[in-house]
């Protein structure tokens, strides 16, 4: 009975990692993007998604829940884990051991994120239209713009990465040849994701720098 409550939970942890909390991820990065255009293209796509109908119960169903759920089970994944080292080699043993790490950077990044942006929404402390300003704001500070960069690029490369690992979970990749094409995809994913967050945070960051640049 614990055997298969385990493997129910792995299972589920694993597919919560990328529909729904992978699709958020895709859909949070490419919103926060449009900073790159300056303040009000950002904002405009801001009011789009708090446009939503049911906003709240989606948030609640489909992003906190499945981030609770994930975030937990997954620091218990973290702290049981040993490395694969008698199944793979030294490069996906190394990737398994930052897939755990990663994985407790981005629940405190998120933690942190959520807290000084909806929470602070929640208490009317700031609206949407005023979210431009508030990450101007963050990020100004370069210790907070170091922080959200690592936390970046450890929540991208926890989700890049564990598409791979739910693709052999899954069935999807059985044979080496599929994995090793999976590590390609997935780590292109990384890195224009990775890109695009980035280049978000520094138009958050540099907002005049940005507007210069689309005048130009």
């Amino acid at each position: 009975m614990m055997n298969h409550r385990h493997f129910f939970n792995r299972k589920l942890h694993s597919l919560l990692g990328v529909v729904p909390i992978g699709g958020f991820l895709f859909v949070h990065l490419l919103v926060n993007f449009y900073a790159t255009r300056g303040e009000p293209a950002f904002l405009e796509r801001v009011q789009i998604m708090e446009g939503l109908p049911f906003l709240a119960l989606i948030e609640i169903l489909f992003i906190f829940l499945p981030i609770l759920y994930h975030g937990i089970y997954g620091l218990y994944i973290a702290f049981q884990a040993k490395n694969n080292v008698g199944n793979y080699g030294y490069f996906r043993n190394t990737m398994f051991m930052l897939q755990r790490v990663t994985g407790v950077i981005t629940l405190i990044f998120i933690t942190w994120h959520v807290y000084e942006t909806k929470i602070q929404m929640l208490i009317g402390k700031t609206d949407a239209t005023g979210l431009f300003t508030l990450m101007n704001d963050i990020l100004a500070n370069k210790v907070m713009l170091a922080f959200y960069v690592i936390g970046l690029i450890s929540a991208v490369f926890h989700f890049a990465n564990g598409l791979w690992s739910f693709a052999v979970s899954w069935g999807i990749t059985v044979g080496p040849r599929a994995q090793r094409i999976s590590t390609y995809v997935t780590m292109a994913i990384f890195v224009l994701m990775s890109a695009m967050g980035l280049m978000a945070l520094f138009a958050f960051a540099n907002p005049v720098d940005v507007a210069q640049a689309i005048q130009k």
